[in-house]
């Protein structure tokens, strides 16, 4: 299957033509979890504890999407996520497509396009129903790994940060208990003070490092076994402390690392995590 069409943001423009679509690339790990739609449903709350996503029907095309999505098989989700249509279509579509092309596609045109798919997408779905948390969330995700591939000074000059901010407060103030929005929103918070300093960050952006670490302590109090989540709060600790925090963020990866994957999703973070250990 080929990215789907998208239609360009006027504040989203890459400037480059994207090269022509290939298939996309497979999960590169044999030992990843499998789930058929039978045995996804006993899982999903471990599988969707950062978001609680409500499970699909036991016996329908979205049931054998997701469980087709955590076992690592994101083109074949998007794909089936895209012809079942409707909000619950879309939520599957856009992290299949937001994940996989985080994670494994290998050419830069190509990620970026499929971000602005998933911001685009999402984005109209979060115009439509102002309250869908799934929307908000993708489209703040997708807006995140877009502005850090085209750089977040680049993205926040474009007003991007804004609008990605906004999309994870509303998301906290609608879903209190989304740990994934927490720790985006966290990392974003760590990420422009990388960037901008704090003061600016601060008078500009209304960014602070107490506020990050606040909100990943509750993202992580909400989802703690997420490599993932881990690993970002190592990268913020960094960013904001420098080497005087190199023992904790050793630590979180180290505890990152150490995690049973329970989809695919997860066996790519811990790889993640081992790999920034032996680096």
């Amino acid at each position: 299957m080929s990215p789907p069409d998208f239609k360009p943001l006027s504040l989203m423009s890459s400037g480059t033509a994207a090269p022509p679509a290939e298939p996309w690339t497979p999960m590169p790990y044999a030992d990843v979890p499998r789930y058929d739609a039978r045995s996804l449903l006993p899982h999903w709350p471990r599988l969707h504890a950062g978001h609680a996503l409500p499970p699909p029907p036991p016996h329908g095309p979205l049931a054998d999407g997701w469980a087709l999505y955590h076992s690592g098989e994101f083109e074949r989700a998007a794909a089936l996520g895209l012809q079942h249509g409707g909000a619950e279509g879309l939520v599957l579509a856009n992290q299949a497509t937001a994940i996989y092309a985080n994670y494994l596609e290998p050419r830069e045109a190509v990620r970026l396009s499929m971000f602005r798919q998933v911001v685009e997408r999402a984005g109209a779905q979060a115009e439509a129903e102002p309250d869908n948390c799934h929307a908000l969330y993708w489209q703040a995700y997708a807006l995140g790994r877009y502005s850090q591939g085209i750089s977040v000074a680049r993205a926040l000059a474009q007003g991007l940060g804004s609008k990605l901010k906004g999309a994870l407060e509303r998301v906290i103030a609608l879903q209190p208990r989304h740990a994934d929005a927490h720790v985006a929103l966290a990392a974003f918070h760590a990420e422009v003070i990388d960037k901008v300093g704090p003061l600016v960050g601060r008078m500009t952006y209304g960014v602070r490092a107490e506020t990050a670490f606040e909100l990943f302590e509750r993202g992580l109090d909400l989802h703690p076994h997420s490599p993932g989540a881990l690993m970002e709060y190592a990268r913020a600790q960094l960013m904001l402390h420098g080497d005087a925090r190199m023992g904790e963020a050793t630590r979180l990866y180290e505890k990152a690392a150490a995690v049973e994957p329970a989809d695919a999703k997860e066996r790519l973070d811990v790889e993640l995590a081992r790999a920034g250990l032996s680096d």
